[in-house]
């Protein structure tokens, strides 16, 4: 497969990804304080039986708050470039996100496909390479219905490397130039709709926002397709570095 000479546009950045994670710490941390006044407010009786549900409950905020303050950390490191020798081959670090989010990926009955490889490098350490990967594809994962399968297509032309991702029903095969289009006509198209829940959207928004991030200021491009679900598929463009042996 060889990546075509055309780019596609970039897509406009989540207008206030710490906005809207600032705005989302506002539910469980009110939760957590109501959980401690309630602890506050029993009488002695009451402390035996409701003192283990008050404290699950002030746990489970709280593990809420650390995980959007973890995404807060995310975003902000994606944006510091990696030294010239933190660059990660795309291929292994691509394999072994894949083999690690087969399992789960099963469990929801998704077939994860990769088909190809390439030698290109991303000029970012290994550990930010592989969280982008596993954004993108995890959130391609909880968007496909059961039966599906995601096919990931990696190949290396003269412009760079060229990861394309769709998912498809059965043993249809993806229609990668289809995909392409759609995702350059709905580039736009940033929030998915649907059944989810606010707070679902808020954290796959931004999950994407730090993966593009990452990507992105590696000098890579990244145009994704969205559906009513979430993402249908994704490209992503990896320029050949001066200096690097065309394949």
């Amino acid at each position: 497969m060889s990546a075509s000479s055309h780019s596609f546009p970039r897509q406009p950045q989540a207008p206030d990804v710490l906005g809207e994670l600032l705005h989302s710490l506002s539910q469980p941390l009110t939760s957590l304080r109501c959980s401690l006044e309630l602890s506050l407010e029993l009488s002695p009786e009451e402390v035996a039986e409701r003192q283990q549900e008050s404290v699950a409950m002030a746990l489970q905020q709280t593990e809420k708050v650390i995980g959007m303050v973890q995404l807060m950390r995310e975003y902000l490191d994606a944006e510091q470039p990696g030294p010239e020798a933190s660059s990660t081959a795309l291929a292994p670090s691509l394999r072994s996100v894949i083999e690690d989010l087969a399992s789960i990926a099963a469990v929801r009955g998704i077939q994860l496909r990769l088909v190809g490889t390439c030698l290109a490098a991303v000029p970012v350490p290994e550990l930010r390479l592989r969280l982008a990967l596993q954004y993108l594809i995890t959130t391609m994962v909880e968007a496909q219905p059961a039966g599906n399968k995601i096919t990931l297509l990696l190949g290396e032309g003269p412009a760079g490397a060229v990861l394309r991702v769709e998912g498809q029903r059965g043993s249809h095969e993806p229609n990668f130039r289809d995909l392409e289009q759609n995702a350059t006509s709905r580039s736009a198209k940033l929030d998915p709709v649907g059944p989810t829940s606010a707070s679902l959207s808020t954290l796959r928004r931004v999950r994407i926002a730090i993966a593009r991030r990452v990507l992105e200021t590696a000098g890579a491009s990244l145009v994704l397709a969205n559906g009513d679900a979430g993402p249908t598929g994704f490209v992503l463009r990896v320029p050949r570095r001066v200096g690097a042996p065309a394949q």
